[in-house]
């Protein structure tokens, strides 16, 4: 065994994930000319399908990149349908 932990190996896989959620935030977004920050809408994210096949949660994808203050949202959950319309903003 490496002497890896399960969870490093779980923070690892949630840190890869983050990652390639800031790769699809660029693809579908756009850059906001006010503040220069991308944005994408909520739904747009949810009912792409590439991104469909790259998360497994989605949505916990994207609580975890909140908590790393990687992404920011105003919503204290995300619903599809209901909160189609909040941006995700991408803070780096």
């Amino acid at each position: 065994m490496t002497g890896d932990t399960v969870l490093t190996r779980k923070n690892r896989n949630i840190d890869e994930e983050v990652e390639r959620l800031k790769v699809e935030i660029k693809r579908l977004g756009a850059v906001d000319p006010k503040d220069g920050k991308t944005k994408v809408p909520f739904g747009v994210i949810v009912r792409d399908d590439d991104c469909a096949n790259i998360f497994e949660a989605l949505v916990g994808t994207l609580k975890a990149a909140k908590k790393r203050k990687v992404i920011s949202y105003d919503a204290e959950l995300l619903l599809q349908g209901v909160h189609d319309k909040v941006d995700i903003v991408l803070l780096e």
